[in-house]
C-alpha cells in the first residue's frame, strides 16, 4: 500500500496535503480501496468554514455511502470539479487527481494532530 510521505492522515482515512496556509485533501488509498468502485462524490460545503472533525460531503461506492470529514478547521476554497464527470478517478489516482476540496486553514496547529505517513500505516495495519 502507497502512503506518500508528504501527507497528513485522519483516523477517518483522508489525507491532507499542506501547501502554505492552505491544504488539499482526499481519501487515502486504503479507503478507497475499502469502499470499492466509487460511483458519486457529493461535496456541498464550498465557501464554507468548517471545524475539524465536520462534515464536508460524502462519497458513494457500489457498496455503501460513506462521509467525508475535515482534517483540520479551514474554508473550502475550492472542490474538485473532474469528480462529478469521473469519481472514479479517486480509485485510480487517490493522491493525484483524485483530490477533493482546497482549503483556507483557520488555524495550523490542527496540524499536530494528524498522523504522519508512518502512524498511519500502523494504524491501517492495527
Amino acid at each position: 500500500m502507497n502512503f506518500p510521505e508528504n501527507l497528513k492522515y485522519t483516523r477517518e482515512h483522508e489525507w491532507m496535503r499542506v501547501e502554505g496556509n492552505e491544504g488539499i485533501i482526499g481519501i487515502t488509498g486504503f479507503a478507497q480501496k475499502e469502499l470499492g468502485d466509487i460511483v458519486f462524490i457529493d461535496i456541498y460545503t464550498e465557501g464554507e468554514t468548517l471545524a475539524a472533525g465536520e462534515k464536508f460531503g460524502a462519497v458513494e461506492a457500489v457498496k455503501t455511502v460513506s462521509d467525508l470529514f475535515m482534517p483540520v478547521g479551514g474554508t473550502v476554497l475550492s472542490v474538485n470539479t473532474r469528480l462529478e464527470i469521473a469519481p472514479e478517478t479517486v480509485n485510480k489516482d487517490p493522491y493525484g487527481g483524485g483530490w477533493m476540496i482546497r482549503i483556507q486553514l483557520t488555524n495550523p496547529a490542527d496540524l499536530d494532530g494528524l498522523m504522519s505517513a508512518a502512524e498511519y500505516e500502523a494504524f491501517t495495519n492495527e
